[in-house]
């Protein structure tokens, strides 16, 4: 069966993004070590980089290794709305949930107004691709979704915010994961990827 997986930047106080849904506030490091830091990334995860980024980045035409779907909330969605970018993830299957959004934003973008739970069961019971269904954010989201994460793979960045977009906003639900695999960057950053005991 396929995973919900959610990969997130998020600051040491559980942040991931501010009051205002920014996050230009997450430190890459100097040059050299953002360069290093975004070369593994891009290579282990090249499909979460947005559509019009990809060629800048390195990763063009790379095939999904993780991710064939992304799921997002309205407030992930937003900045790429806000420039005009009405799909930002033309690689991947994207699906943003929202009450609020109109339906047909763009033919590559399904607007989910309802259950979210419901949409990711029926697409982890799809036909198996080999691939998994990115959870992008936001907090809301991840908090509604809980129950259905399979695997964290968490970017912690060397900042405090002091307020922002939780990491899972939800009700109180204990839920345990395993540490799979951690690696550390020269920039700070420590990625590690969990696994739902």
């Amino acid at each position: 069966m396929r995973k919900l997986v959610y990969y997130v930047a998020v600051t040491l106080d559980g942040r991931i993004a501010g009051p205002g849904g920014e996050f230009d506030f997450f430190p890459f490091g100097d040059e050299r070590q953002a360069a290093a830091y975004s070369a593994w990334a891009n290579s282990r995860y090249p499909e979460t980089v947005p559509t019009a980024f990809r060629a800048a980045a390195g990763v063009g035409d790379a095939p999904n290794r993780s991710f064939d779907t992304i799921l997002m909330g309205l407030g992930s969605y937003r900045p790429a709305l806000d420039t005009g970018i009405t799909s930002p993830y033309a690689h991947l299957r994207q699906y943003v949930v929202s009450s609020t959004l109109e339906p047909g934003v763009d033919p590559a973008v399904t607007v989910v107004p309802g259950d979210p739970l419901a949409l990711v069961r029926e697409l982890k019971a799809e036909e198996e691709t080999g691939l998994d269904i990115w959870l992008c954010g936001g907090g809301k989201l991840a908090g509604a979704l809980l129950p259905e994460i399979d695997e964290l793979v968490i970017k912690s960045y060397p900042v405090i915010a002091g307020a922002g977009v939780p990491l899972v906003d939800g009700v109180f639900d204990p839920t345990l994961f395993d540490v799979a695999e951690r690696t550390a960057f020269a920039n700070g950053v420590t990625l590690t990827r969990l696994t739902r005991r």
